[in-house]
């Protein structure tokens, strides 16, 4: 079975694999409690995969029906097993202000007439409000896009 497979392959990402084990177990007839208890996870947690994977029930008993290649049903499997997109708001910045940030960045201070020898994120931050690239933008956001190259993102 392909959700064995997944928990089984050493390649497969650990919260993958966690999830699939807890379908499985609630595939055996292992109750939600005892699964929980089991793998050391919170009920809410069982109960919330075993709810996601019961929504794409249909879709995954299609794909399997279908006789279709064993890599499109990993792929079904795989998506119900995956985070879906959270709510939350929108970035503050897009990502040509962020290029355009990063590429002063990489411009020498006293070609924009500051007597430094390099870029402070305080610097910065004045020089892209004083160019118009942004309106507004915390010392913190600039420090961090210099650090990772980009906005942070989160994944669990």
């Amino acid at each position: 079975m392909a959700l064995e497979q997944i928990v089984q392959r050493h390649t497969s990402p650990q919260r993958l694999a966690r999830r699939a084990k807890i379908i499985l177990k609630i595939s055996e007839g292992t109750s939600v409690r005892q699964t929980a208890r089991q793998m050391e996870i919170e009920r809410d947690t069982v109960i919330a995969w075993r709810n996601r994977w019961l929504k794409k029930k249909e879709k995954l008993e299609a794909a399997q029906a279908e006789g279709s290649e064993k890599n499109a049903l990993k792929r079904v499997i795989e998506e119900a097993l995956s985070d879906e997109a959270r709510t939350g708001a929108p970035p503050r910045f897009t990502a040509e202000q962020i290029v355009r940030i990063v590429a002063v960045a990489c411009e020498k201070p006293e070609d924009s007439g500051r007597p430094i020898s390099h870029w402070t994120p305080r610097e910065l931050k004045e020089e892209v409000v004083k160019r118009g690239i942004v309106d507004e933008i915390s010392v913190r956001s600039v420090g961090r896009f210099l650090k990772s190259g980009g906005p942070k993102t989160t994944q669990s």
